[in-house]
């Protein structure tokens, strides 16, 4: 049986997370859960939150590694949690968890998290008119080595379908 494929989805925390940007990381994690995928996220508020409620409501499975060593700093929708105890550094762990990677918005931590995909070839697509780092660099390279182009699409449903279709799981 081959393993389920895995997909970070990353992007504003509390800190300029609107309401739009909830419903749009919502719908990712309801089309992340219909295809099949595992949702993963960093578990805490904002972009994770939501997109880990939008793959629980679709009876998806969801995991959250968080910077913290106590997991009650998970947010509800985790079904597992991962406790990393890394602080920042944590985010290395979730680029590396993931097959591939969503971008919604986004500050400076998903930027982050960005670049350790990137730098690891993860495949990774932003969702256009989501503001911050998704918008900066879809439909561009992260620096001038050119690892990986961040596909820019304009829907949840287009950037799940996307990323499965760049994801290969026999790395």
């Amino acid at each position: 049986m081959a393993r389920k494929p895995q997909i970070l989805i990353i992007g504003n925390n509390e800190n300029g997370f609107t309401p739009n940007l909830e419903e749009i990381a919502y719908e990712t994690g309801v089309e992340v859960a219909k295809s099949g995928a595992v949702l993963i996220t960093g578990g805490l508020g904002g972009v994770m939150k939501a997109s880990a409620h939008g793959a629980k409501d679709a009876g998806g499975l969801t995991i959250g590694i968080i910077p913290q060593n106590d997991a009650s700093f998970a947010n509800e929708y985790c079904d597992i949690v991962i406790p990393s105890g890394m602080g920042l550094a944590r985010d290395f762990l979730t680029a590396l968890s993931g097959d591939g990677v969503i971008i919604i918005g986004g500050g400076s931590g998903t930027l982050s998290e960005a670049c350790a995909a990137y730098m690891h070839k993860r495949p990774m697509v932003s969702i256009k008119n989501t503001g911050g780092i998704a918008d900066r660099y879809a439909d561009q390279y992260i620096d001038h080595r050119q690892q990986v182009k961040i596909i820019g699409v304009a829907s949840p449903k287009e950037a799940v379908k996307t990323l499965l279709d760049k994801i290969n799981l026999d790395r």
